[in-house]
């Protein structure tokens, strides 16, 4: 992965995030030490993982149609992003470092 952490990665994250991985690049908030935040890092190589797997833009379709389904349905956009299978996904193995090692392809469904 790329690491990218300047005055983009900061317009990109806006106020409420730390990271956000878009393969091969992984934007980090300037002020933000990775090695701080191992669970961070790794719920990005997550994502990571599930971009590559759905080859790239269909991840990020899924996403987008997903997240206005959850939007439409909870009025909320912290509660609708929460609610996203990917984010589950990541969310609920972030603080495994393994959990890469025996993650099976397409696991990101059973959060739907």
């Amino acid at each position: 992965m790329i690491l990218v952490r300047n005055k983009l990665s900061q317009w990109i994250l806006g106020a409420h995030f730390r990271a956000m991985c878009i393969w091969p690049v992984l934007f980090v908030r300037p002020s933000d030490q990775l090695a701080d935040h191992p669970a961070t890092l790794n719920h990005e190589k997550i994502h990571a993982r599930q971009q590559l797997e759905m080859l790239w833009l269909f991840f990020f379709l899924w996403y987008g149609l997903e997240f206005l389904v959850r939007y439409l349905q909870l009025h909320d956009r912290l509660e609708a992003y929460r609610a996203l299978s990917h984010e589950k996904e990541a969310h609920a193995n972030d603080e495994n470092p393994g959990y890469l090692k025996q993650r099976k392809v397409w696991a990101w469904i059973r959060y739907i």
